[in-house]
């Protein structure tokens, strides 16, 4: 008798690279690129641990990567008068 086989689906995981990464003043800033979506995004570790991370655009995506709380901050603004 044969036993048929059995191959469960595996997730499929998005290819991130890091394009540049820097650490000053106890945080930590990451430029990702998913090769995936095309999708560029900025990922910041702060002091105390704690982390975010958000999309950009590629075309401003080293803005964001040098400046990420004032990008961040500009980008919150901007949807909240938009809304």
């Amino acid at each position: 008798m044969i036993t048929p086989l059995r191959i469960e689906p595996q997730p499929i995981e998005a290819e991130i690279r890091e394009l540049d990464h820097r650490t000053g003043d106890g945080i930590e800033v990451t430029l990702l690129w998913n090769a995936e979506t095309n999708g560029v995004s900025v990922s910041v570790v702060e002091r105390d641990g704690s982390t975010f991370e958000f999309a950009v655009p590629p075309h401003d995506a080293l803005e964001a990567f040098h400046h990420p709380y004032a990008y961040a901050a500009h980008t919150a603004w901007s949807s909240a008068l938009a809304a």
